[in-house]
């Protein structure tokens, strides 16, 4: 019972971390910081990785792995935010490592929809199956164009007039 509830809140983070970083990378398109996405996003997907290693497994697994990755990248996208300010480089390195750090947990929940949802475990249930790795090859496809563009758009925010 206690584990069933443990995974909804791990999954709603998740799912939280998953729809506020969209918010975040629209916003970053635009070259708009919103504090308030961010800051959600950056919470949600630090609280996702970290309760992901609570679960009782007695071996490393490839999600360990995930995990370890995506808390570097977040660290090192809290450090040029909050730290740098997003002073000069940074403001590049923090919109490459947030949409780095989208994409991992886009990439697991893709992993977790096949793994769970009769469908698509029906369509790839070893996942190494056709439909698993195209749909893994379109979503690294479309990070990969969303880190170059947000790394591109992200600029210096305008200076309004009074």
């Amino acid at each position: 019972m206690v584990l069933t509830i443990f995974t909804l809140f791990h999954v709603a983070l998740s799912l939280a971390g998953i729809g506020s970083g969209f918010i975040v990378v629209y916003g970053l398109l635009l070259s708009k910081r919103l504090s308030g996405w961010t800051r959600f996003f950056l919470v949600t997907t630090v609280l996702t990785s970290l309760t992901g290693f609570l679960f009782p497994v007695h071996r490393f697994l490839p999600s360990h792995g995930v995990g370890i990755i995506s808390l570097i990248l977040l660290a090192v996208a809290i450090f040029a935010l909050y730290a740098r300010h997003l002073a000069g480089a940074w403001r590049r390195i923090y919109a490459v490592t947030a949409v780095l750090a989208l994409y991992l947990n886009v990439f697991v929940l893709v992993v977790q929809l096949f793994e769970k949802v009769p469908a698509l475990k029906a369509l790839a249930p070893t996942q190494t199956e056709t439909p698993f790795k195209v749909t893994q090859l379109a979503v690294l496809t479309l990070f990969l164009l969303l880190t170059i563009f947000s790394a591109i758009k992200f600029r210096v925010e305008p200076v309004h007039a009074a």
